[in-house]
This record gives structure tokens, C-alpha cells and sequence, in this order.
């Protein structure tokens, strides 16, 4: 697999061609405030620049470990209401997502992880950019009236 850092971060439909002279185009994954990823790969379970589809369902998580190839270990965090005590109690889980080779992440980074079929026995999750990839978005019709 091969991984191109560009110099500057490119639009979705975009083609770049790689130094064997297979051209890569930058798909829409349908997620209008997560920009596309610095760098190009030919990675065909990437939801970027592979054939990888994703749903609606998107988390913030942060990164716990990197040891696998191509996958890592990461932790989901939420505030759960309990009624009968009226009271809030923290959870957590532990997720096994694929980080795409054009995606470069390290323990203790904030990323967003996108819903997927499942690609292996406990991998359904793929990691779609890091929270610093992500703009402010507006919707045309952002209030009622």
C-alpha cells in the first residue's frame, strides 16, 4: 500500500495520481464538517480514497493504543441518566476500530469514528479524521421560526 503526503490538504473529487501512476480520487463520505485527510492512499477500506462506505453513525473518541496493523484500541465515553437515583453516572467502552493509512494517529489523540459493515470478527468502526480535521459547519436553515 502506498501513502502520499500532499502539501496541501485536497477537495473532495479531486484525482492525484501516485508515483506508479494509479490515480486516486477523493470520494464525498458524506460528512459535510470532516475535511479530507493531508495524505492519499490506496488503501481499498479506506473511506476516503477506497470503496469503504459508511453510515450515520458517528462518535468522538479518543485513542488508548496503536499496536495493531492498521487498526487500533479506542475509548468511548458518555453520561448515562439513572431515574431511580436521579443521578448521572459515567460509562465507558472499549472499541476496535480501522484507522486508514492516510490517517496518521497516536495514543491520546481525539478522533471521529464513522459506522461500518463489519470488516473483521470485532472491527464494525472505521476512523473517518482526527478532531483537528474538523470545520464549523452551518446549515442553511440552522433555525426555527
Amino acid at each position: 500500500m502506498t501513502v502520499v503526503k500532499l502539501q496541501s490538504r485536497p477537495k473532495t473529487g479531486d484525482v492525484i495520481a501516485l508515483p506508479q501512476g494509479k490515480k486516486i480520487r477523493v470520494r464525498d463520505v458524506g460528512i459535510p464538517y470532516v475535511l479530507p485527510p493531508a495524505a492519499v492512499c490506496d488503501d481499498p477500506l479506506c473511506p476516503w480514497h477506497g470503496h469503504l462506505k459508511v453510515r450515520l453513525k458517528l462518535l468522538e473518541v479518543t485513542v488508548e493504543k496503536v499496536r495493531m496493523h492498521k487498526a487500533a484500541v479506542v475509548t468511548h465515553e458518555w453520561v448515562q441518566y439513572i431515574s431511580k437515583y436521579n443521578r448521572y453516572e459515567r460509562r465507558r467502552r472499549r472499541m476496535r476500530v480501522r484507522v486508514p493509512e492516510c490517517i496518521e494517529v497516536k495514543p491520546g489523540d481525539k478522533v471521529i469514528i464513522a459506522e461500518t459493515r463489519p470488516l473483521s470478527k470485532t472491527i464494525a468502526w472505521v476512523v473517518v479524521g482526527r478532531k483537528e480535521d474538523v470545520t464549523e459547519w452551518k446549515a442553511k436553515h440552522e433555525t426555527l421560526q
